[in-house]
């Protein structure tokens, strides 16, 4: 075995039970006797040096082309025992010389022009749609679930996080609702349903704009929600409420300040705007080069350290801020189980290849908000400071309410999901 390997993975795995068999069939082991034992083993010798050279993108690339399989165990199992023992983010000068490198050149890759944003949005969301519905709950919800205490259900976590949503927004019946990023629709039907608001969703994703009108069109909102394949700097205002879920860790750090300059001349004077995202614990950092190269090209997960500033020179105010901790990682682990139970059914869309591809996402994805330094955010922002009342009372009140309505509705049978 690779002298260098054997020495970085004696470093990283102090407890639990690692084999690592490589190329020749020579055996080593590794923590401390306790736990599942997870056998990971080498097919042929050039995984082992690529992986030392460059870990961050070559242990994504060869789990997918088979240099290496697990005899015992899987890929989350190994990424849980190095994630929860691995106190230093760079445990090597070598990784975090590359790290260094990738912070200092990080906005070449998050260059999102109109063009390149259309470009990066399609190589993920407008993927085969029977994709997703293998593991999404029936609306389609793409972005963090709202686990509310003791609840484990994807289906009605989802619908709690709507709720969450929605009671931030401070609605009023009849107003017009911007929703940037808005997905296969999901969020924006359930406004235009519950608030009896007037939404607007804004997409680049073919796929999720197709979608999304169908299902307008399906329930009787088309005359309430409307679905645009369009670039969010340039929709005409103004709106009296902006939200947007999952999409902003798409903007680039590069372009954080026009994201919210355009955010601000679309909002009304009295206006409400909820921004939800992905986030770091740990300060501004760079996307793992094989996230940046198989998943999300051109993302990038921001810190609320990086956000807040961009946030103020653009004459905005925040008045309220929410950090959502391991609410992302119980609803990976649900997406990647279900994933994983219709895996043949992926197989037959794509191939072997981008399944192992996609189980490395989700086992990732997941063992970093677990173990690392993942979370999600939410801030709400206004361009006045009393427009809003001066406690988060009216919150909770709007979500009992609308909480009472989802309750009503799903008991009479009346209500389906967006995507049912």
């Amino acid at each position: 075995m690779n002298r260098m390997l054997d020495s970085q993975v004696r470093k990283l795995v102090r407890t639990g039970t690692l084999e690592l068999v490589d190329a020749q069939g020579t055996t080593r082991t590794y923590g401390d006797g306790t736990g599942r034992k997870i056998r990971l083993r080498f097919t042929r010798k050039s995984a082992e040096r690529n992986i030392m050279l460059n870990p961050g993108l070559k242990f994504g690339e060869e789990f997918m082309d088979g240099g290496f399989v697990f005899d015992e165990g899987s890929i989350y199992d190994f990424l849980e025992l190095v994630f929860s023992s691995l106190k230093d983010r760079f445990p090597n000068k070598w990784m975090e010389f590359g790290a260094r490198l990738r912070f200092a050149t990080r906005r070449l890759r998050q260059a999102n022009s109109q063009r390149k944003a259309r470009r990066n949005v399609a190589h993920h969301y407008d993927l085969d749609g029977r994709l997703y519905s293998l593991f999404l709950d029936n609306d389609q919800q793409y972005s963090c679930a709202y686990f509310e205490p003791g609840e484990t259900d994807l289906e009605v976590a989802q619908l709690a996080k709507k709720r969450h949503l929605a009671s931030k927004l401070a609605l009023k019946p009849g107003q017009k609702v911007l929703d940037i990023g808005s997905g296969w629709g999901g969020l924006g039907l359930y406004l235009a349903e519950r608030c009896g608001v007037e939404v607007t969703g804004v997409t680049l994703s073919e796929e999720q704009y197709e979608t999304s009108n169908r299902r307008a069109k399906e329930r009787g909102l088309s005359d309430r929600a409307r679905f645009l394949l369009q670039d969010y700097r340039t929709v005409d205002g103004p709106f009296d409420r902006i939200v947007s879920v999952g999409m902003f860790e798409h903007v680039g750090v590069g372009h954080f300040r026009e994201y919210f300059d355009t955010c601000r001349n679309l909002l009304t004077p009295d206006g409400v705007m909820l921004l939800h995202s992905i986030g770091r614990f740990d300060g501004p950092g760079d996307t793992n080069s094989w996230i940046q190269k198989y998943i999300f090209p051109g993302g990038y997960i921001p810190a609320i350290s990086e956000t807040v500033p961009a946030i103020e020179r653009s004459g905005l105010l925040i008045t309220d801020v929410e950090i959502l901790r391991l609410h992302y990682a119980k609803t990976l682990r649900v997406w990647r189980e279900r994933f994983l139970a219709r895996r043949e059914e992926a197989k037959a869309i794509y191939d072997e290849r981008f399944c192992r591809m996609w189980e490395y996402y989700l086992a990732a994805s997941e063992t970093s908000f677990r173990y690392w330094d993942l979370m999600n955010f939410q801030i709400q922002i206004t361009r006045d400071q009393n427009v809003l009342p001066l406690t988060r009372n009216y919150m909770i009140e709007e979500e009992e309410r609308l909480r009472a309505e989802d309750e009503r509705a799903l008991g009479g049978g009346a209500f389906k999901m967006a995507g049912e």
